[in-house]
């Protein structure tokens, strides 16, 4: 099965926490802390797989996690950082952030792209001695990993590929031209998904050719198959156009070119304009001389070129005609990520409180974040803690949303009762 399209979670490992340690050794005294900082969080990376042509690996597993770092130890020993994790994807796959719809990478090239970035390991006690604390017990949390949903979108990386209406012979003429075996017959959408096939040229020289199933009147706005794969043409550098030049399904040929233009163009307005060979397909069974002048009439002035998929007659033709126009075209588009929105800066302001049965609830990313830095069972940790509360205006704050004395006041898992 061909899957084009995949959302996934995926979440960066968590940076290990640092250490709260003392130095302890026979004839040493006051050996000072020695706390050893925490393992940095796994990253996920992506990277384009050359044997993987389809998402469908990911229809039944949609949720990917780094390894967690480890926290610090004694001796000044730091943490092992968490396992990074690789996924594997199509060449030619499009991430995108999910909520936002921001293009984040195009996986076309071998190298790994960095999607998530693990979380960094906290400090361990050594980085907080100073001379007039000596003994400091406590240490910094790990932060948290990277974690969103993105949308994954293949768009295949071909050089040339082949359009047209069904039955005119694009997956006949496929297989002619490549190794490629698509499946054959003659009734309308035999073809349900691309297929790619290598042409070989002369020599060393070839260029991939793609076979685009499902175009027909209506395709950019849904009808037939044409519009979950007109998105694949974006990428080919070339458009081989397959017209039955001898109207074997009652279609006039002239009609079908303007139709499938048409449909390029409501897709996306360039490939109407992008270079395009005429194969006029069919000519073993053309009956009317004149259908071939017509035609090449109405497309002028693109080349046509007569061509019998069943006979192979003019293949060859079609084949080094369109080797010579792809020297003359661009590399294939790669398409460049936006970048990533300057994170909102987490404050104090962001604190809120709300009273609720029986208690006050006061949270914020700000809190949440001072509070995983902050050992509650050392005193001169809670010290500091309840100095931020008030340097950052935190009781003003509770006291003017009308806690008083007395009052259960819960954050982040501490319940305790308030005092002015």
């Amino acid at each position: 099965m061909f899957v084009d399209q995949a959302v996934i979670h995926i979440r960066a490992g968590r940076g290990g926490d640092g250490a709260v340690a003392f130095h302890r050794e026979k004839y040493v005294a006051s050996g000072g802390p020695d706390g050893g900082d925490g393992g940095r969080g796994g990253s996920i990376y992506v990277q384009a797989d050359a044997h993987m042509s389809t998402l469908l690996g990911l229809r039944n597993k949609r949720k990917f996690a780094a390894g967690d770092g480890e926290p610090g130890g004694g001796k000044n020993c730091s943490g092992k950082g968490g396992k990074d994790f690789l996924l594997r994807v199509p060449r030619g796959t499009l991430v995108y952030d999910a909520q936002t719809g921001r293009l984040m990478a195009d996986i076309s090239g071998a190298e790994p792209v960095l999607l998530a970035r693990g979380g960094r390991g906290g400090w361990g006690n050594q980085h907080f001695a100073s001379s007039t604390r000596q003994a400091p017990r406590f240490a910094k949390a790990g932060l948290p990993g990277q974690e969103f949903s993105c949308r994954l979108e293949l768009k295949l990386l071909a050089d040339v590929g082949l359009i047209g209406f069904p039955n005119v012979g694009k997956s006949s003429l496929l297989s002619v031209i490549s190794a490629a075996r698509p499946k054959i017959d003659n009734y309308h959408f035999t073809t349900l998904q691309p297929n790619l096939g290598v042409v070989a040229v002369d020599g060393e020289k070839s260029f991939v050719c793609a076979d685009i199933p499902g175009l027909i009147e209506g395709a950019s706005r849904g009808s037939g198959l044409g519009h979950a794969f007109l998105r694949h043409i974006e990428r080919c550098r070339l458009l081989i156009h397959v017209v039955d030049v001898a109207g074997t399904e009652d279609r006039d040929p002239c009609d079908d070119f303007d139709v499938i233009n048409a449909e390029l163009r409501a897709h996306l307005p360039e490939l109407a304009l992008r270079e395009q060979i005429v194969a006029a397909n069919k000519t073993d069974a053309l009956s009317d001389p004149e259908a071939l002048e017509r035609l090449k009439a109405h497309v002028a002035p693109r080349l046509v070129v007569p061509i019998s998929a069943a006979t192979t007659a003019g293949v060859r033709e079609l084949v080094l005609k369109a080797y010579t126009r792809l020297l003359d075209q661009p590399p294939i588009a790669v398409f460049t990520p936006e970048p990533a929105p300057e994170p909102a800066p987490s404050s104090p302001g962001d604190t809120t409180v709300t009273r609720e049965d029986g208690f006050w609830r006061v949270e914020g990313e700000w809190l949440y974040a001072l509070m995983g830095n902050i050992n509650f069972s050392d005193y001169e940790s809670k010290m500091y803690f309840d100095r931020c509360l008030r340097k950052y205006g935190v009781f003003e704050l509770m006291e003017n949303a009308g806690v008083r004395d007395g009052d259960t006041v819960y954050m982040y898992g501490l319940s305790y009762e308030y005092a002015v």
